[in-house]
């Protein structure tokens, strides 16, 4: 499994990958395969307020559902439309599949993200 250095992550096997004030969401490597096969990934609407701790999306896989919460605050710019045809693409890359794109509300809530090393010291 893999963990890429530029991306932050939570405690709940969220990645974060910062581009300026937009942030993006999706699930680790860990959890696609904790998961296993994706079947669907429901997400919510464009222009959707977030706050922290907030449902994003809801993840169906061949064992069970999940639902994902937001570490961060902000304003959903884009979802990735992809996802509602390629579900399983999130097995294959989960880092390039992102979830959701958001507009970052709050700076310093990405303070309480934790980084690659960080992560998988959780795991363990």
């Amino acid at each position: 499994m893999r963990y890429p250095k530029e991306l932050r992550y939570n405690k709940e096997h969220i990645w974060v990958r910062i581009e300026g004030n937009l942030a993006y969401l999706g699930i680790t490597d860990y959890a696609q395969d904790k998961l296993g096969e994706i079947l669907f990934v429901e997400m919510p609407e464009i222009e959707e307020e977030l706050e922290k701790g907030d449902e994003f999306a809801v993840v169906e896989s061949s064992k069970k559902a999940s639902t994902l919460f937001s570490p961060i605050s902000g304003e959903v710019v884009e979802i990735n439309e992809k996802l509602d045809d390629e579900p399983e693409y999130i097995n294959e890359d989960p880092y390039d599949a992102w979830i959701v794109k958001i507009k970052i509300k709050d700076e310093a809530e990405l303070d309480n993200l934790i980084d690659s090393d960080e992560y998988q010291a959780e795991l363990k």
